[in-house]
């Protein structure tokens, strides 16, 4: 205990509650905040959220109207009760609900606020964090790592300082160098042959990809037709008369 108080950032005190569990973390905080009560508004409380009162018929009766206007909610009378027209935006996150509000509520019977458990802190093998850190997920951080690998990679081709990050891209460089100075003179190597040859000759390349275009083109020709001398042989069957 002793550890966990030298690290703690925060002592216990006031409404403060201790989770002890072996479970995930993530499933430990999300259980916690499911867990909610409905509360109603109650008149002096500060509102957490906004509350608006949806367009409804109350049930009550036109002796409320006055009330009602008093609020500035716009109403009708139908079917013998009072009916809101419209959504109203009764109270606004961080207001103080007035007796009035606290009234309409609770004769609408909406109970607009829910209480529960507040995660501010995860103590966990030895580490203290906030429960912020348990969304993030393993594509950030492969994300993350991933840009700072490339920071490190460009850094070090810029100033010519060899890392494991920039071996690969230096190794691509220089094999670039060499093909370069290989298609310049006569040396030559497997790997550069093609670019040679591609060189010395482009129409080659050329009249190389041609057939496969030409032969997916008579295909789709030979389809056409295949389908069309189908569709006349289908209406050559029914080309027969009711007056034969």
């Amino acid at each position: 205990s002793s550890g966990i108080n030298a690290e703690w950032p925060l002592r216990p005190g006031g409404n403060v509650g201790l989770v002890f569990s072996k479970e995930d973390p993530v499933l430990v905080r999300d259980k916690l905040l499911e867990n909610k009560v409905a509360a109603p508004a109650r008149a002096g409380a500060i509102a957490p959220v906004d509350v608006i009162v949806e367009a409804q018929n109350t049930g009550m009766g036109p002796e409320k109207t006055n009330f009602f206007q008093a609020l500035n909610i716009s109403t009708k009378i139908a079917k013998g009760s009072i009916e809101i027209v419209s959504n109203v935006h009764l109270v606004h996150i961080g207001d103080k609900v007035g007796a009035s509000e606290a009234t309409l509520l609770q004769m609408l019977g909406v109970k607009p606020f829910a209480y529960g458990l507040l995660v501010e802190n995860i103590y966990d093998n030895g580490a203290v964090f906030s429960p912020d850190i348990l969304d993030i997920t393993d594509e950030q951080l492969i994300g993350k790592f991933s840009s700072g690998i490339a920071n490190i990679a460009a850094v070090s081709l810029e100033i010519g300082y060899c890392t494991q990050a920039s071996v690969p891209h230096s190794i691509i460089n220089g094999f670039k160098n060499i093909a370069a100075v290989a298609v310049e003179t006569e040396i030559t190597f497997p790997q550069v042959e093609t670019i040679k040859a591609y060189l010395a000759d482009p129409s080659a390349f050329a009249v190389a990809a041609a057939p496969a275009a030409g032969g997916a083109a008579v295909e789709e020709t030979k389809e056409a037709a295949k389908e069309e001398s189908e569709e006349e042989e289908s209406d050559d069957d029914m080309g027969f008369s009711l007056f034969d």
